[in-house]
């Protein structure tokens, strides 16, 4: 009988962990799609100011490299 109890309690434990789990699972998805969008939309970026700006494909990797350093 106490067995039964203490092993309830201990599956309405983990029932509740995984909820909490699957929360923070469904925000992290969230944050991950959109760093992707934000990942392509400097993609397009990049593009876009190589085509219009030739020199910019030129300075582009000192000015990663500062960023950086």
């Amino acid at each position: 009988m106490k067995e039964d109890i203490i092993l309830n309690e201990k599956i309405g434990l983990l029932q509740k962990e995984l909820g909490i789990l699957a929360d923070k699972l469904s925000g992290l998805e969230k944050s991950v799609k959109g760093l992707e969008d934000m990942e392509r939309e400097m993609k397009a970026l990049k593009l876009f100011l190589g085509r219009h700006y030739p020199e910019f494909k030129k300075e582009y990797p000192a000015i990663i490299e500062k960023i950086h350093s």
